[in-house]
């Protein structure tokens, strides 16, 4: 098989999809490897885009005969259970091929010390940008510094190099209690990384510049050296089937693209929030409230609420619930919006909606792979994060890169009112005051992602940058 390169992605589909971009990329700019995707078990229960991969080997790990771990089963600990498997894998490639490296993203942490192990250079592909990327890298440091939960710090800011100041509530959710047991996987991951032969990161010189620039200085890791940063992105999905989080395949034309047709150039807001964000009852109607008073058009995805109908926003599956979405939009809503409006639901082709001339504005969760669609078609967002790393985003999006306008939310459960959703989403489609520096803004990310992704650009030096070392083995 020759120089070989192996990836091996976590078992979600947006990490499967971003890692298969990065092997494309490999290929395309470095014939010289042979590219391996080593899937987890665990992915047979999810579809993954790998059927127009063929330059692109692709192998299944045989379901594991460990036991599982106790309580609700995360990525990190579908990858442990895939371990021995793993092991049996890599030591087969490497007698057979000349393996210059292993990369890995951070769910599939547990493959870290199994490559150690057997003497393979190992990188991770950090899928989000390099904002998150240094509150992570800073994590160790910030665990050390105190002995407190960042929900026992609460509103406390952190200073974390690189950032806008953030709230320690502002965390990924998942790394609230230092106790928890997703807690001690991520702060493992973060020193893994730190020890690894480089971390790939899904952005671009131009977009990220004063964060990537910090990291590289080693300001995130003030006690230990910072591995080799490479910003190769971003990379966006090349098959247009489905928004970030998924969906079946849909071979005809979406309605929702006809129904742009008809409207004006740049007169639509898109409103997304990713395959797992959904909202209660009394937030869509306040939602669909505010749209209504906003005047403005709009395409809206909806997914039904949480079962659990306390929630005010967030993640969750229930999406072959064939229940009508009308019936959680205030009485009329749907008839009186007609003429301006689209509510569609559980699901939309966001890549293709995102670059639809009609298209004007973006509201999101923040979502990385949502954001980097959003800056590829030059299209402004309003920010509103719910889970996840996106509050982080969120203060990228806002407060350093002004890509996006902030949303006015409560500080208890995230609710949005109906008059502040209108006031923003009003303000980027009138391009008034925030809005109209937004849209100047985003146009201009848009110019300097292409720039950094054509021949010559920043992330093509940098990809060739990290070939070079495998080249050197």
């Amino acid at each position: 098989m020759g120089e070989t390169i192996i990836l091996y992605p976590s078992p979600l589909r947006g990490h499967i999809v971003s890692m298969l971009e990065l092997g494309r990329l490999i290929l395309k700019r470095h014939p010289r490897f042979s590219v391996i995707v080593i899937l987890s078990s665990a992915s047979a229960a999810a579809p993954t885009p790998v059927a127009n991969s063929s330059s692109i080997t692709v192998l299944h790990l045989p379901p594991s005969a460990a036991a599982p771990a106790e309580g609700n089963q995360t990525p990190f600990d579908l990858a442990r259970r895939d371990i021995s498997n793993l092991r049996l894998a890599l030591a087969a490639i490497a007698a057979a091929a000349d393996l210059r490296a292993l990369i890995i993203d951070g769910f599939s942490d547990a493959a870290f010390p199994v490559a150690a192990a057997l003497g393979v250079p190992t990188y991770y592909y950090f899928t989000s940008g390099a904002a998150a990327l240094a509150a992570f890298l800073h994590l160790p440091t910030l665990h050390g510094s105190t002995t407190k939960s960042f929900k026992d710090l609460g509103d406390e800011t952190l200073n974390i190099p690189g950032l806008p100041p953030i709230k320690a509530s502002d965390m990924p959710p998942v790394m609230h209690d230092r106790n928890w047991r997703m807690y001690g996987y991520i702060l493992d991951n973060c020193r893994n990384m730190i020890s690894s032969s480089g971390i790939i990161v899904n952005t671009c010189e131009s977009l990220e510049s004063r964060i990537i620039r910090v990291i590289k200085e080693g300001l995130c890791v003030p006690d230990r050296p910072t591995p080799p940063i490479f910003a190769v992105g971003p990379l966006v999905e090349s098959k247009v089937d489905g928004d970030e989080g998924g969906g079946d395949k849909r071979e005809k034309r979406h309605e929702c693209l006809s129904w742009l047709d008809s409207q004006p150039s740049r007169s639509v807001v898109f409103l997304c929030f990713g395959s797992e964000g959904r909202f209660s009852a009394a937030q869509l109607k306040e939602m669909a409230s505010g749209l209504e008073r906003s005047g403005v058009r709009f395409l809206w995805v909806v997914r039904p609420p949480p079962r659990d109908a306390s929630a005010k926003s967030t993640s969750g599956s229930n999406d072959g619930d064939d229940t009508s979405i009308e019936k959680f939009m205030p009485e009329g809503f749907l008839e009186r919006t007609r003429e301006r409006g689209m509510v569609v639901k559980s699901w939309a082709p966001q890549i293709q909606v995102l670059s639809h001339g009609s298209v004007g504005g973006f509201v999101t969760h923040c979502g990385w792979n949502s954001t980097i669609e959003a800056v590829h078609a030059g299209v402004p967002m309003v920010a509103w994060p719910l889970y996840a790393e996106q509050k982080v985003n969120r203060a990228f999006l806002v407060e350093d890169a002004a890509l996006a306008l902030p949303l006015s939310m409560s500080d208890e459960d995230g609710f949005v009112s109906a008059d502040e959703l209108a006031k923003r989403v009003t303000e980027l489609m009138v391009g008034s005051g925030e809005g109209k520096v937004v849209r100047e803004r985003v146009l201009a990310a848009r110019d300097g992602v292409v720039e950094a992704l054509s021949d010559g650009g920043s992330s093509q030096v940098s990809l060739a940058a990290v070939a070079t070392l495998w080249k050197r083995g």
